[in-house]
């Protein structure tokens, strides 16, 4: 039996815990049934099947919700298994690629309709699988030309000592998930007790998804989920409305520019969902810094008497649970510790401060009786770290105005160091350094982790997570629920993966995004089509909810700006003030601020690869970055990063790029220039921004470069230069990028370049594309006219004064004369 590796993971939702297990089961027998040779047949066919419905703006029934959503997540759990199987360039948390290796089965046992396989494997097979990798088993390798009589999936459960835990179905295969009964198949009956050994790919993410798509109908808010709408009553009872301390909301009134204000107003009148959209540069960071402040230092109204806020003096009675909780914490040295033991020694009086920061820590003030717990996630770990960095290099500010560092934790995998000081691991270790050493090793290890972990999460005002791990167990065994949850970047993510987050109690849900840039990845042509790659963001928007949008926009040039926001945003895009200021560079209109360079190359594919490149776009931006860097040294390199940035939708361009500028400028070029791909590039910004479109053909296809918002990430990363690099021959065809020529040529910023490339950036051609300075208007020359006669006047005056001055002079000097004569 063969086994591979597929990505998976999780733990259930608390909310959906009593049936999680069912549920989970059932995703499990079905993905487990299915046969990999007709995926792969499947595939490459590209035929949608007829019983798929396509994603909706609302829902009557969570029935008619799940009809959609389930069949669309298993057609991407599908083609993400081909996509792992045969891609080339896997994802970083897929993990490294294993060959076929021999696995012997030291034991087989059935349970809950599972079978269940012990299979000894070699170590370095081992370690490189994790809980929830999905394994093809097969008695023989799948090489071309053979076909196995005895083939399937497995799930891996447990690792260690030699041996995975593999969990197989074999009754048959699920072929309608509308019908609970497999159909039985002699490739799944034939497995054998030696397999050969592959992996393939991680569930746990998608795993995670199904089980919180299932929890929707135990949801508080699931009827706003299914309609899409806001209930007349939500947010209109002003009892319910956040009440922000004086000192705060003055801080945010002028600190807050007054589309930012009103987004976190929305927040403060406890509407259950509030959807903020950020266009680029808008300050969307900096508007949840202002949420988390108002938050965490504000109270509901009704809670409040006489200035201070009040608590209720008895909460609901607790299950035997709850108080078995309540009484570890009230005597945890029943269990070995003495709770002074647990805590280190703090720098104020409200928990761990992480070291080498220089804000003051969070101090509690007694009269701040009620706390909002708040759970920020994001999609991708870079996203999340943004935030968390932010967090700790600004602080947030408390309900006197004063600016301090909250206690917060990032937990899950793949932190950037920047902020390993409030990571999980990293504050576990720190509060058992101080636990008694007088423990028994195995309670210290065990025992006592899975305590401070606990309390770490209770404790923190803000816990930050991937929203895939949000979904982890460990959020299960929390005493306390979240009552705000912010999800950042909400319009890169499916549905699915946004509900993830929501099982834990949350009474208010803020989505921040922008459904006009990067959407979220989904492998499947056929779920994409239908809609699986819609945000819950989008889909709300979609169906009129209404939605805070940012208007001034801090980081482009106008000349950057002014189309995006006609072509995405309505023309509403403000500009906040300095950014029209000419740059050195500026002085030649093929250096920027927008330009449109067409250049008719020719796009190839590489062998074994669906990417894309194209030889003379990279030959074009290899001499435009050099003409930028030798007359304009300050863009070659910054104490920080990189001033210039050269940015693909396609890896294969982006490798070839890479490849290109290493040989031309050595080891150093990644320190003067940035490539990278324009998903990889979302949310960062340059100083100059070089975009290469690669497509170039007669037929005028463009593939996914045609998404209107992955254009719009690409153009507006810039600050004071975006010079797009593509064939404009065959990208006119789509609407998006025929307005962006035809903006260009408007604007005398299009350039045709023949070859040779050289001949465009000669001396002579550059001198015709000086930009003359524009000449003053009639109000400005009668001004200036004025300036010149005012100065003609005082200068002879001046000369006058200094005439007079040499007669006194003069009239002296004949004074003494005659004295002396006197004399």
């Amino acid at each position: 039996m063969a086994v591979e590796k597929s990505e998976g993971g999780g733990g259930a939702s608390s909310s959906a815990r009593a049936t999680s297990t069912s549920t989970m089961a059932r995703f499990q027998k079905i993905v487990l049934s299915w046969d990999y040779r007709s995926l792969v047949a499947e595939a490459e066919g590209d035929k949608q099947a007829k019983s798929l419905q396509g994603v909706k703006n609302t829902y009557d029934s969570v029935a008619e919700y799940l009809s959609v959503f389930e069949p669309l997540l298993f057609e991407e759990v599908k083609a993400q298994i081909v996509r792992g199987r045969s891609d080339e360039e896997q994802d970083e948390d897929a993990g490294p690629r294993l060959d076929w290796q021999k696995g012997l089965v030291d034991s087989c046992t059935e349970s809950e309709g599972f079978h269940k396989v012990s299979v000894a494997v070699h170590d370095e097979f081992e370690d490189n699988l994790r809980e929830n990798d999905l394994l093809l088993l097969s008695k023989e390798q799948f090489e071309e030309g053979v076909t196995p009589k005895a083939y399937g999936f497995g799930l891996v459960e447990q690792r260690g000592g030699g041996n995975i835990s593999i969990r197989t179905f074999i009754a048959g295969e699920v072929k309608n998930l509308n019908v609970a009964k497999p159909v039985k198949s002699p490739r799944l009956q034939r497995l054998a007790s030696i397999f050969s050994t592959s992996k393939s790919m991680l569930l746990s993410t998608i795993m995670r998804e199904f089980t919180a798509m299932h929890s929707v109908d135990s949801l508080p808010f699931k009827d706003l989920i299914l309609s899409a709408a806001v209930k007349h009553k939500d947010g209109d009872d002003q009892s319910r409305a956040w009440n922000v301390p004086e000192p705060l909301m003055d801080y945010l009134k002028t600190n807050l520019n007054d589309s930012q204000l009103d987004a976190v107003n929305a927040g403060l009148s406890r509407r259950s969902f509030v959807l903020i959209q950020g266009p680029p540069g808008t300050g969307k960071t900096q508007t949840i810094l202002g949420l988390l402040s108002a938050v965490l230092h504000s109270a509901p109204t009704r809670m409040q008497t006489r200035g201070a806020f009040d608590v209720r003096k008895h909460g609901p009675e607790l299950d035997i649970d709850g108080r078995h909780a309540h009484w570890i914490k009230a005597s945890p040295w029943l269990l070995g510790a003495n709770p002074r033991d647990l805590i280190m020694p703090v720098d104020g009086d409200d928990g761990f401060y992480p070291t080498g920061n220089e804000l003051k820590p969070e101090v509690v003030s007694s009269n701040r009786k009620y706390r909002a717990h708040v759970l920020v996630c994001a999609p991708s770990n870079s996203a999340l770290d943004e935030i968390v960095l932010r967090v700790l290099k600004t602080g947030i500010r408390d309900e006197n105005n004063n600016t301090y560092n909250p206690k917060i934790v990032r937990i899950g995998v793949k932190a950037h160091h920047s902020v390993k000081a409030v990571s999980m691991d990293y504050l576990i270790q720190q509060k058992l350094s101080g636990v008694d050493r007088t423990l028994d090793v195995g309670r210290r290890g065990a025992g006592e982790y899975d305590r401070i972990r606990d309390s770490i999460l209770d404790e923190a005002a803000i816990v930050f997570s991937t929203l895939s791990f949000s979904g982890s167990s460990i959020f299960t065994r929390m005493t306390r629920t979240f009552d705000v949850v912010i999800i950042d970047e909400a319009a890169q993510a499916v549905e699915p993966a946004i509900l993830i987050p929501l099982v834990h109690g949350c009474r208010q849900i803020f989505l921040v995004g922008d459904p006009e840039q990067l959407p979220a990845t989904v492998i499947s042509s056929t779920a994409q089509k239908l809609g699986y790659g819609t945000s819950l963001f989008k889909r709300f928007q979609g169906a009129g909810f209404p939605v805070q949008m940012l208007k001034i926009q801090y980081r482009m040039h106008p000349e950057i700006s002014t189309f995006p926001s006609k072509e995405f945003y309505e023309g509403v895009l403000q500009d906040g003030e300095g950014l029209s200021k000419a740059k050195p560079w500026h002085t030649y209109r093929c250096f920027g601020p927008f330009c449109f360079f067409d250049i008719d190359g020719v796009e190839s594919r590489p062998s074994g690869s669906g990417s894309w490149l194209n030889q003379d776009e990279m030959e074009f931006i290899t001499l435009l970055y050099h003409q930028l860097a030798t007359r304009y040294p300050e863009l070659r390199s910054s104490q920080s990063s990189p001033q210039v940035a050269v940015i693909s939708p396609y890896r294969s361009q982006v490798k070839l790029l890479k490849d290109n500028f290493r040989s031309t400028f050595g080891d150093q070029s990644k320190e003067v220039i940035d490539v990278n791909t324009v998903d990889g590039f979302q949310g960062r910004e340059k100083e100059v921004v070089i975009f290469s479109c690669v497509r170039c053909n007669e037929k005028q296809n463009i593939g996914f470069v045609s998404d209107g918002r992955r254009m719009n990430v690409a153009i507006t990363r810039a600050r004071s230069a975006v010079l797009v690099v593509g064939s404009a021959s065959t990208l006119k065809k789509d609407k998006h990028w025929n307005n962006l020529i035809e903006s260009a040529k408007e604007r005398n910023r299009y350039f045709k370049v023949p070859k040779p490339f050289t001949a465009f950036f000669a001396d002579n051609n550059l001198k015709t594309m000086e930009v003359e300075k524009p000449k003053p208007s009639a109000e400005a020359r009668e001004a200036m006219n004025n300036d010149v006669v005012r100065q003609e006047l005082m200068d002879v005056n001046a000369a006058a004064d200094q005439a007079d001055a040499g007669d006194d002079d003069d009239d002296v000097a004949m004074d003494g004369d005659d004295g002396g004569c006197d004399d």
